[in-house]
C-alpha cells in the first residue's frame, strides 16, 4: 500500500495593508521543494481583518520513502 507524507509552506504577505508576496522567494521555495520530490497539491491565502492577505499556505505531498 502506498503511503504519503505531507509538508506545509507558509509565506508571509507583507506591505502596509498586507497582500504583497515576494514572488521570487515564493517560486524559489516551490522549486526547491519540487527538486526534493514534493508535489504541490493545494495553495490558498489566509486573511486579516477587511480581507487583506496575511499568509499564503502551500501544501505538498510525496510518497513516503521507507
Amino acid at each position: 500500500m502506498e503511503t504519503w507524507e505531507y509538508r506545509t509552506l507558509q509565506i508571509e504577505a507583507t506591505g502596509f495593508m498586507g497582500g504583497i508576496v515576494d514572488l521570487q522567494t515564493f517560486q524559489g521555495e516551490l522549486n526547491a521543494l519540487g527538486k526534493e520530490g514534493w508535489e504541490l497539491v493545494s495553495c490558498f491565502d489566509t486573511n486579516m481583518n477587511q480581507g487583506q492577505t496575511r499568509y499564503v499556505i502551500a501544501i505538498f505531498k510525496r510518497k513516503r520513502l521507507y
